[in-house]
């Protein structure tokens, strides 16, 4: 075995393959893959191998889309046989909020490029005779996808590595990872030693042991899966062809042809069971392990799809598979860096490593390569997760995944596996005054407020929350109101190179003057948006940042790892030592006033300037800046006091007739403005020029990381326009298409109603001929198309005369 190689790849089963295949399709191929036992054999090999299109999230389509393309030609790439069958497959509805995910999801497919029409259950009985559609609304046919062998699919893909000039080292465990004073990695295997310049974690149902070789754990959890093949069925053997593969959410199964038997696959939302109990991690030895079938447990759902497809009642059972598959806490696998541990990467977590396996090994390795993937990586990044994804919430979390497989996915449902992971001092008075929250980066954050104690209807049309929304709107337009936003992330950074470090990473320059606040981005070295700060110099070698609370460990990491050997610097989150409310609104200096005795005009507390001061008697940092566009002062007091600075805030404000809000209106008020969001319009596809943010960019300064890529390539293929829609009950989510006439020329990137303006917003990525202001477009949106005009100016107080009143 070779003793030095710049990349070691950790895992042979079709995740660890499709990277090294990728990595050597990126021109790297100084990589040595190492499987302890054969290729495919811990959770691959006995995989059903089903490659569906229909995925929820826009970009996790991509990734589908294309193994898709990908999957079908590798045997004549390599040579190596993949048994493609490409049957299409068709996702059942049966009630009207599915059928309203079948149209968002077809804009997701008219921009993606796979094709997807939804049919009537007439047209299902013509493709498929044997299912009954009795209780069956409406259907989605997907034509490009498919299943296919799982080994087959990735010893084609290893032989493309191979060819290549990749290493593969079968029957060779690695027994211990170390990393060196060098910054590489030493993998200690029992053939020997191998020093690695990055190392990637693809072990799939063992990736949580190897990342406890470097001190890390990963929320996943390994779930027992059953699927039977029943015994040939004559209506298959008496015709040719074979029908899609069929994916009904009545009995929360996959059913499909195999060969002229039927094949169903079942995901129970009861009675789940993780693999490898009770701690979840397999032994070593483990390799083409099965487990007891289990057929009591599963029988309510196979009985469900024995009803759907009649036909396979009397087959009989031929034989039952029931294999580990790794879950991750939220559904999306892990793809990126492990923070705190540099060059040390993941590529695991996988719950549908087949489909996903090519796509992810693909735009992992540009990312690895390039430094950036042509598709935003947000979502996959492992940093989602810190140290609230403990044991107990990777596994409440993953059974709760399991168990959803097959539901439909609606905006804005809330589950309740692992909640209250991370709580504001004020989430029990917030619940009090009818909070209801959503979760972010295990943070219990406001999203609405019932006022008649109503829990939220979700679907994708206008809800029950609409009209408490709109109220909370109206209170910090038109009085004032208070948000409890403690989940930002917050970091102090000080030092005696503190301001040359920030000016340095970020691409606008820090404020020079004490107080100042900027906007600022972390730039990639290509010039891709890898994140958004907002910094504070509070004094010369003292700087307070904040980001987004989904952000915290991502940012924190390339802070810290950005930080030059000579550079005098120190990071410290200090997220936990400080809660925020926004106080904002036309009242707000009113109400302010009644608590400080610090004077709060424009001349003494400018806007975008920050103070220390004391307010209801607390010490407090007070932050003349907000999301949401109105007058208004961001408050950081000490955690422990966020609760007295609260009670204090509202009964002074009680006079002006202050209101509660929460994340809901914070979007709506924050699309009236016109600003951007981190991951959604601001993301590692695109630089500031394509997002329409030049002037964030600090072309006076003399360097900074990825300036010179920005000024070589100013501008992509799509520019970001800001847009009013003529919309109905809905509004754009993120994934809609843009047409001109039957082209479409560009994807939405978020939205939401605006209040104060009574107009449908949203943002786009389009062509520059469709950027300029006045420009019309249709979005297509849930069943129709509406015309959209391209806005120069944000819909509300375009001058800012709000917030510098």
């Amino acid at each position: 075995m070779d003793s030095q190689a710049k990349i070691v790849i950790v895992g042979g089963g079709i995740m660890g393959v499709a990277l090294a295949y990728h990595l050597a399709e990126e021109g790297e191929t100084d990589v040595v893959l190492i499987e302890k036992g054969e290729l495919t054999s811990g959770s691959t090999w006995h995989a059903a191998g089903q490659c569906p299109s229909l995925v929820s999230n826009y970009n996790l389509a991509k990734i589908h889309d294309y193994g898709n393309r990908l999957y079908p030609t590798l045997e004549e790439k390599t040579g190596q046989y993949v048994s493609w069958h490409a049957s299409g497959g068709i996702r059942i509805a049966r009630q009207q909020v599915d059928l309203d995910w079948f149209h968002y999801m077809k804009g997701i497919a008219d921009n993606v490029g796979f094709r997807m029409e939804i049919i009537d259950p007439a047209k299902i009985k013509e493709i498929n005779p044997f299912y009954d559609i009795d209780g069956v609304i409406a259907g989605a046919w997907t034509l490009d996808d498919g299943h296919a062998d799982p080994s087959g699919l990735t010893n084609a893909m290893a032989r493309g590595a191979t060819d290549s000039g990749v290493r593969i080292v079968r029957h060779n465990r690695v027994v211990d990872i170390n990393p060196l004073p060098s910054g590489e990695w030493e993998v200690d295997t029992e053939l020997g030693k191998i020093t690695a310049e990055i190392v990637v974690n693809a072990a799939g149902s063992f990736a949580r042991q190897v990342a406890q070789m470097v001190g890390a754990d990963l929320p996943i959890a390994n779930m027992e899966h059953h699927y039977i093949v029943t015994g040939a069925i004559q209506d298959f053997v008496d015709r040719d062809g074979e029908f899609p593969v069929m994916r009904d959410p009545y009995a929360s199964a996959y059913i499909r042809q195999e060969q002229k038997s039927g094949l169903i696959g079942i995901y129970e939302s009861s009675g789940i069971t993780e693999a490898w109990g009770p701690d979840g991690l397999p032994p070593w030895s483990s390799d083409s392990e099965l487990f007891p079938d289990d057929l009591d447990r599963i029988m309510p759902w196979l009985e469900r799809a024995m009803h759907c497809m009649p036909n396979m009642m009397d087959a009989g059972i031929k034989r039952v598979v029931n294999g580990a598959i790794p879950h991750s806490a939220d559904g999306p696998p892990l793809l990126g860096p492990v923070a705190g541990l540099p060059n040390f990467w993941l590529c695991c977590g996988s719950s549908f490593g087949i489909a996903q396996g090519a796509g992810c090994g693909k735009y992992l390795a540009q990312w690895m390569v390039h430094g950036d993937s042509e598709i935003n990586m947000t979502g996959f990044d492992p940093r989602r997760f810190g140290d609230f994804a403990d044991r107990s919430y990777m596994q409440a979390k993953g059974f709760q995944d399991y168990g959803l497989t097959y539901a439909t996915p609606l905006p804005g449902e809330e589950y309740h596996a692992a909640r209250n992971c991370r709580l504001s001092p004020l989430h029990a008075t917030l619940e009090a005054n009818g909070a209801q929250f959503t979760q972010t980066f295990g943070w219990e954050r406001p999203k609405w407020f019932s006022t008649n104690g109503e829990e939220e209807q979700y679907g994708y049309r206008h809800n029950n929350a609409f009209d408490a929304v709109r109220e909370e709107c109206r209170a910090v337009r038109e009085r004032v109101g208070v948000i409890d936003l403690t989940g930002f992330a917050k970091y102090d950074v000080c030092g005696r190179d503190a301001e040359a470090y920030l000016n340095r990473i970020l691409a606008n320059r820090v404020s020079a003057r004490d107080g100042g606040i900027t906007l600022a981005h972390f730039l990639s070295k290509n010039g891709r948006i890898l994140g958004e700060t907002t910094v504070t110099r509070v004094s010369d070698q003292h700087f307070y940042l904040l980001s987004a609370a989904s952000a915290e460990l991502r940012d924190l990491d390339h802070l810290q790892q950005q930080i030059g050997p000579d550079e005098q610097v120190t990071i410290q989150n200090v997220t936990d030592e400080r809660g925020v409310i926004v106080l904002a609104g036309p009242r707000a200096r009113e109400v302010l006033a009644t608590l400080t005795d610090s004077p709060l005009d424009n001349s003494a507390f400018r806007w975008r300037t920050g103070q220390d001061i004391t307010v209801a008697d607390i010490p407090t940092r007070a932050l003349r800046i907000n999301y949401v566009g109105e007058l208004g002062w961001e408050l950081h007091p000490a955690m422990a006091d966020l609760p007295t600075l609260y009670d204090a805030v509202w009964r002074a404000g009680e006079t002006h007739g202050i209101a509660d809000f929460g994340l809901y209106a914070l979007n709506s008020l924050r699309m009236e403005k016109a600003y951007r969001g981190w991951g959604s319009e601001l993301t590692n596809e695109v630089n500031l020029m394509d997002a329409d943010m030049a002037r964030f960019f600090g072309r006076a300064k003399a360097d900074f990381v990825g300036k010179a890529a920005t000024e070589a390539a100013p501008g992509g293929p799509l520019r970001l326009v800001y847009f009013e829609i003529a919309a109905g009950d809905s509004d754009v989510r993120g994934g809609e298409p843009v047409f001109v006439g039957d082209q479409c020329i560009g994807v939405t990137t978020s939205g939401g109603y605006g209040y104060a303006v009574e107009k449908s917003l949203g943002f786009a990525y389009v062509p520059p001929e469709q950027a300029t202001p006045g420009s019309e477009f249709d979005v297509g949106l849930l069943d129709a198309r509406y015309p959209a005009t391209v806005l120069a100016d944000p819909a509300y107080d375009p001058d800012n005369a709000r917030l510098m009143s």
